[in-house]
């Protein structure tokens, strides 16, 4: 089975982040969409992201209709910070007779090569690379690498730092998610300080 694996804080996760995965899921050689739901990083402000596991739940309501789309909380168990690099590594002893792909933003391979180890990633996986609107994939040198692959996804420019702040400031938001996520949120009072 070909597992692509869609990493992010999902703080909270939005139909842009379902839209890509389903796109993902349903347009390219990918069996499965893993959302693996990254840990408190350290750049970036604690008070404005959820706890984990609360994080985690938000992709189980926003997927759960999703029979291709899994989440996923494979990084809480290893150690931190954690990379890429070791996270494939894990998952692949975890199971061998999967085959894991990145999944990524055009913005995220311009900076690729930055990353620890990013040669033997694509070494041993390959990446599939959707579009955003503020990059360009034609200027990049990586694009032709033959494992990487860029899909012709629809470009969704929703961020959860907009959903964030405009929760705060008491705009409805809610087209902006899936309906059990939004419930979720408003039931529990969550980004609202």
């Amino acid at each position: 089975m070909k597992i692509g694996l869609y990493f992010g804080t999902f703080n909270p996760i939005h139909i842009g982040h379902l839209i890509i995965a389903n796109h993902m899921a349903e347009y390219s050689d990918l069996d499965q969409i893993w959302m693996v739901v990254t840990p408190h990083n350290p750049l970036k402000k604690k008070e404005t992201l959820l706890d984990d596991y609360q994080r985690l739940h938000l992709v189980f309501l926003a997927t759960e209709d999703y029979a291709k789309i899994k989440p996923s909380d494979i990084e809480f168990k290893l150690t931190q910070p954690n990379y890429t690099v070791n996270t494939l590594a894990h998952l692949q002893d975890k199971f061998p007779k999967h085959e894991f792909a990145l999944i990524m933003g055009e913005d995220n391979l311009r900076t690729f090569q930055k990353w620890k180890n990013y040669e033997v990633i694509l070494q041993n996986h390959e990446i599939y690379v959707y579009p955003r609107i503020s990059s360009e994939v034609e200027n990049l040198e990586l694009k032709n690498h033959p494992k990487i692959h860029v899909i012709e996804a629809p470009v969704v420019e929703i961020s959860s730092t907009f959903i964030r702040e405009n929760i705060k400031k008491g705009k409805n938001v809610q087209p902006l998610l899936s309906s059990k996520v939004w419930e979720y949120i408003d039931h529990n009072n969550l980004y609202r300080k």
